[in-house]
């Protein structure tokens, strides 16, 4: 496997604050590369962070600034995946971006925390923090310095692909998937809408398939004011289709909730058809 694996340290609870950045970088598996700098974050440093990373403000004098670092940066972001563990990293470095009116570059992200829960049963719910996931797997580690996090974060994913046999590409889709795959099947999806939702009033139902659970996206649908519906009926306003799906023509390619649903707007009922991309877009729209 190919991917690149980063972690920062913050001055502060801003998370733009970043005094330290480590960049492991993996080839077929393997730990080849590791980029490590301090950054002076321009901003104070509280105790409490001091007390984590043990970097102090006469540790930075005289580092880079993040935009002095920002091409190198994005260089090994580009079209790569970049591994995680939970979403802290990935927020703070959109955040000094922004802060620079610079624009992060494209990169696949892939949070370790979701592939330990999804791993490992004990890891599930609770103590999926780097530290215990590391003694679970016998790495050890220097905690809370950028680069040993980064490479603790790579070594995750490797341990957890030789346990379940997923590559890159498995992942990424396994962590839009429930944690528990065996409580995601048979049960409804059916939901009520959150009435405050910007689409309060459409009642929507899910057919095909789609990048995310079913359960997934009825509780995306619920949170952004839909009523989520089993099947199609009288009721229904919109009808998501997976968009794989939408590129088959053939009448009996289409799902019997399709083709209920084409019959019902043959009839002058109001169903809109709308893609999986589209209802995420929705969703994008809400927030």
């Amino acid at each position: 496997m190919n991917f690149i694996a980063i972690d920062v340290e913050t001055a502060n609870a801003d998370m733009s604050s970043i005094c330290q950045i480590g960049i492991a970088i993996f080839r077929n598996s393997k730990l080849t590369g590791e980029w490590v700098t301090l950054l002076d974050p321009e901003t104070y440093f509280d105790d409490i962070n001091i007390g984590i990373h043990r970097i102090r403000p006469d540790n930075v004098r005289g580092a880079p600034r993040f935009k002095n670092i920002f091409p190198d940066l994005s260089k090994l972001l580009q079209e790569n995946v970049t591994v995680i563990h939970t979403h802290f990293d990935r927020v703070a470095l959109q955040q000094a971006s922004m802060l620079h009116n610079l624009t992060l570059a494209e990169t696949t992200w892939l949070d370790t925390a979701k592939v330990a829960r999804r791993t490992w049963s004990e890891f599930s719910h609770k103590g999926y923090g780097l530290a215990n996931v590391c003694r679970k797997i016998g790495y050890e580690f220097n905690h809370h310095d950028a680069l040993e996090d980064a490479k603790a974060s790579g070594e995750i994913l490797l341990a957890a692909s030789r346990e379940t046999g997923l590559d890159l590409e498995g992942w990424s889709k396994r962590v839009n998937q429930p944690v528990d795959l065996s409580k995601s099947s048979g049960s409804s999806v059916k939901r009520a809408g959150n009435p405050e939702g910007i689409f309060s009033g459409e009642v929507i139902v899910f057919t095909g398939q789609l990048q995310i659970t079913k359960h997934e996206a009825a509780d995306l649908a619920a949170k952004i004011g839909c009523d989520v519906g089993q099947g199609v009926t009288k009721k229904t306003t919109l009808l998501c289709v997976g968009n794989q799906d939408t590129e088959k023509l053939a009448w009996h390619s289409k799902s019997s909730k399709h083709r209920k649903a084409e019959n019902l707007i043959a009839r002058g009922q109001k169903i809109r058809i709308i893609r999986e991309t589209d209802f995420m877009k929705m969703v994008d729209f809400q927030e």
